[in-house]
């Protein structure tokens, strides 16, 4: 019997080439130059997110919305958790809220994924009603997800401010924190270990930092907090107590840019308070105008702030709006030259005894989708609040059914560029009882910046509390894969 030769490795080489080549002739035409093909937006598969823990008053009263928008059918699971592992909020499908209450101080921070078609969009808020008592107030926070870079201007370490950090890790290991404290002279140095201070916070655990602690030497009225993590990820917020005045969560400011918006300053706040920071190593000159249902307009006398290097300023506007809301817009003084700050603003509403206190960070565009989860149905107690910049702008309002019942509502609004329009009050479901959510989605033009303010009265005091829409992410690109054989040869 006659044997055969073994291949040689040119013989592969050359029928291989001789299939690549077939290959070649028969895939479908190659891209145009310039670049690949789009890459396609597809939903996120996984979505987590961290809540603080409410309060510490006994007398605490804390509601518990979450909602994924849209009307996607398939599989998804979403759950909200305790430390322990007990499921707080686990919404079942998408476009219906669920709710859940808590009472006193022992609510836990939570934390929790979603995946499948609970994923793209998933949001959360607790509200909490404090009637009396040194945290007096409606505090407002959204829920968030983890990250590993935070800013909070606005923040105080004077004498009748409580300013506490809430540090939540969401996973199994330690996640490491660094606190940095900017005032008016720059990075506030108090004793060794203190003021820049490394904080370790254990898996799945919240740690709360009193920022006077930080810096016990040091009473200042404005300051910015940095918060970065050197491991791991967590979620941030500060929570401000002020005597006398009021309570409220305060999230972080959207990152560092050269133009900022503010949006949804009360239509009758009493006193408004600008506070910036600019971290890198320019001096930045801003421009300030008031975006109002008409127009922008320059406030009198404030028309203008300069911030030095690392250093936080501060800028009392009183009573800014005058009767109307609006949105606060910063922009460089000289357009040629942009230097990336941050700011947020305190807000406080009514007068003596009855004053309460709100905070307005600046806020990135709504982006192609944004939702909200907790709003409510009582008369005129949600305000929307949408700003345009660059253009005149078409936005899609949706108010998602309630969480004890009711049928979702659709409204297309203009706004108009440089202009502030509220939409007071707020869509609503229709026959809706509980909270309900509002998702807002950018049809044309813009950008579009928008903020909630949730007012809930109580014996005079006008207790509210603003919270922010920011692009719910829900969707990433994935680039598309291309045929090529030639690899087989090289």
């Amino acid at each position: 019997m006659k044997q055969r030769a073994p291949l040689t490795l040119a013989a592969v080489t050359a029928a291989l080439a001789a299939v690549c080549g077939l290959a070649f002739l028969t895939a479908p035409a190659a891209t145009p130059a310039g670049g690949g093909p789009a890459a396609a937006r597809m939903p996120v598969e996984r979505s987590v997110l961290v809540c603080p823990s409410p309060s510490a008053s006994d007398i605490a009263e804390t509601t518990y919305t979450s909602l994924t928008p849209g009307k996607a059918t398939g599989k998804g699971t979403a759950r909200l958790l305790t430390k322990d592992g007990k499921a707080v909020l686990e919404p079942k499908q998408p476009g219906k809220p669920v709710g859940a209450t808590a009472s006193g101080a022992e609510a836990p921070a939570l934390t929790g994924a979603a995946d499948g078609v609970l994923a793209p969009g998933w949001s959360a808020q607790q509200t909490t009603k404090v009637a009396v008592g040194q945290a007096r107030g409606l505090l407002g926070v959204a829920c968030t997800a983890p990250g590993t870079d935070f800013w909070f201007p606005g923040v105080s370490t004077a004498k009748g401010r409580q300013d506490y950090l809430h540090l939540t890790n969401p996973d199994d290991s330690v996640a490491e924190v660094d606190i940095k404290l900017y005032g008016p002279d720059g990075l506030v140095k108090g004793k060794p270990g203190t003021a820049d201070a490394v904080i370790a916070v254990d898996p799945r655990s919240t740690t709360k930092v009193l920022l006077s602690s930080l810096a016990p030497d040091a009473q200042l009225a404005d300051v910015t907090a940095h918060v970065t993590t050197g491991s791991g990820r967590v979620g941030a917020s500060a929570q401000i107590g002020e005597d006398g005045v009021g309570a409220d969560w305060l999230p972080a400011s959207t990152g560092p840019a050269g133009s900022l918006v503010l949006p949804g300053i009360p239509a009758d706040a009493t006193s408004v308070r600008l506070v910036a920071f600019a971290p890198g190593e320019d001096d930045a000159d801003l421009r300030l105008k008031l975006a109002g249902p008409t127009g922008s307009i320059s406030p009198a006398g404030n028309d203008q702030l300069h911030l030095k290097a690392g250093m936080t300023a501060g800028a009392d506007l009183g009573n800014l709006t005058r009767g109307e809301a609006g949105s606060l817009l910063l922009t460089p003084a000289d357009p040629k030259k942009a230097v990336p700050v941050v700011a947020a603003l305190r807000v406080v509403r009514g007068t003596g005894a009855k004053q309460e206190l709100g905070f307005v960070p600046a806020s990135a565009p709504v982006g192609a989708r944004a939702t909200l989860s907790d709003n409510r149905t009582d008369d005129k107690a949600t305000v929307l609040a949408l700003t345009a910049t660059g253009a005149d702008a078409k936005v899609r309002v949706t108010a998602s059914a309630g969480t004890e019942g009711g049928e979702a509502t659709v409204k297309e609004v203009t706004v108009k560029a440089g202009t502030t329009l509220a939409v007071n009050p707020a869509p609503a479901p229709t026959g809706g009882k509980g909270a309900y959510a509002l998702t807002l989605e950018t049809l044309s033009g813009g950008p579009v910046h928008a903020a909630r303010t949730l007012t809930l009265p109580h014996e005079g005091i006008p207790m509210f509390t603003v919270q922010t829409f920011a692009d719910d992410r829900s969707a990433v690109s994935v680039p598309k894969a291309v045929q090529d054989p030639s690899i087989l040869i090289r």
